[in-house]
């Protein structure tokens, strides 16, 4: 037997990982998936799913109807309405209090530091620079350290602490060891506190991430990103990746001393342009086959509907997963 081609999830895990080094070594065609940024979406590569290699000609520019479809989507997102794998990470958002409006107010700037989970499998691309994220977070304590005239808040990925999926490396773990929230020019913000990270980045000085998808966001909202690690946004020129150590030191210094950090404007264009690309092109829509399921959160289930709809000729989404799996095209929903 010999398959014309494998798909399977992630490839990173042990064991589709052993399935796709096999295949690869008998010249068996493998094909990724991964969950997309909309619920019920999938994004599917020849390559790997967990980096989301996606390939956007420089030709390709918004219209006037893709750019209102896009500030509908971000609308909702700034307003901490949406999911990501079926989980909902905010069931309330809470603006900056009082207590951290007058801290805030005797410092020079605020610089947010948000984080990601150790475990999350774009880590594996991620560490570029920084050998993982934790020595990327030593590195933010020195400058942290050195400017006692900025404001830092440490913001802790929600996922780190959900239930059944706890990271066993934490951030909030990392800053009792090292004592960062001791440290007098430190706001730090665990994941289970529902602190709007959009009211931060609006008063923010530049934003500094690690790879996480709120740097593209950030972008959005006219702030300077600083990325530690590579992340899906870093394909095109939207945040700021140092290829050395050196170099990221040197504009970290940069950012935090000159008077207002300035985005280029074609860092916003490209944001807006990966952004709806990843949400409405290389994601493929599940949502006429599956539903919530209702016990599980993150889990779904099929809807009913007819065999005769799981068929290339009556849906789109089939069609493309097809034609992409047998004959090799592009994984893209049509424009």
């Amino acid at each position: 037997m010999h398959p014309q081609a494998v798909v399977e999830f992630n490839g990173m895990f042990y064991p589709e990982a052993a399935v796709r080094f096999v295949c690869q070594q008998k010249g068996i065609r493998v094909l990724t998936h991964e969950v997309g940024l909309r619920p019920f979406t999938a994004f599917f590569t020849d390559g790997e799913a967990t980096a989301y290699p996606i390939h956007i000609s420089p030709e390709f520019q918004l219209t006037p109807a893709m750019n209102e479809r896009l500030d509908q989507y971000l609308s909702e997102r700034f307003k901490g309405n949406f999911s990501m794998a079926g989980i909902r990470f905010w069931p309330e958002m809470k603006g900056l209090d009082a207590a951290f409006l007058e801290k805030a107010s005797h410092f020079k700037q605020i610089v947010p530091v948000f984080t990601n989970v150790i475990f999350d499998t774009s880590q594996v691309h991620a560490n570029t620079i920084f050998a993982d994220m934790f020595i990327w977070l030593d590195n933010v304590k020195a400058a942290i350290e050195k400017h006692p005239e900025t404001l830092f808040v440490i913001r802790a990925h929600p996922d780190e602490f959900r239930a059944g999926k706890e990271a066993r490396e934490s951030v909030s773990g990392w800053v009792k060891q090292n004592k960062v929230d001791q440290l007098p020019n430190v706001v730090f913000v665990d994941s289970q506190e529902f602190l709007s990270s959009y009211d931060l980045i609006q008063r923010s000085h530049f934003v500094m991430v690690y790879n996480s998808t709120i740097g593209l966001e950030a972008i959005l909202m006219g702030k300077v990103v600083l990325a530690g690690g590579k992340a899906r946004f870093t394909q095109l020129e939207t945040a700021y990746l140092p290829k050395t150590l050196p170099e990221y030191d040197a504009l970290l210094e940069k950012f935090l001393t000159e008077p207002k950090p300035e985005v280029p404007a074609h860092f916003i264009v490209n944001a807006r342009r990966f952004l709806y690309y990843q949400l409405y092109l290389s994601s493929l829509p599940f949502d006429e086959f599956l539903r919530e399921d209702g016990v599980w959160k993150g889990y779904v289930t099929l809807k009913d509907f007819p065999l005769s709809q799981l068929t290339p000729a009556a849906s789109t989404t089939l069609r493309v997963l097809s034609e992409g799996i047998l004959h090799g095209n592009p994984f893209e929903m049509p424009l």
